[in-house]
């Protein structure tokens, strides 16, 4: 694929179709990758993808509970108010 260098203010870059960006799931960012006479562009994965699905996923198999309590029994709350 040939794509051209267009002018972006005081600078140059490359502009990706919609179908590229949907293909790849391109949002706002990506990560660029140096090599040996390459440049990457690699999609910046969201950091919470996919808890949606494991949450629910810890939920079905009772995997959701503390491990601990969550106030100890000798915690003074009162000095926090």
């Amino acid at each position: 694929m040939e794509l051209s260098i267009v002018q972006i203010g005081n600078s140059k870059g490359i502009r990706l179709s919609k179908t590229i960006l949907e293909k790849y799931d391109i949002k706002d960012t990506v990560e660029v990758i140096l090599e040996k006479g390459f440049i990457v562009l690699k999609p910046k994965p969201s950091p919470r993808k996919g808890w949606d699905k494991a949450f629910k996923k810890m939920h079905e198999k009772g995997d959701d509970n503390l491990l601990m309590n969550d106030v100890f029994e000798d915690e003074n709350l009162e000095e926090w108010s």
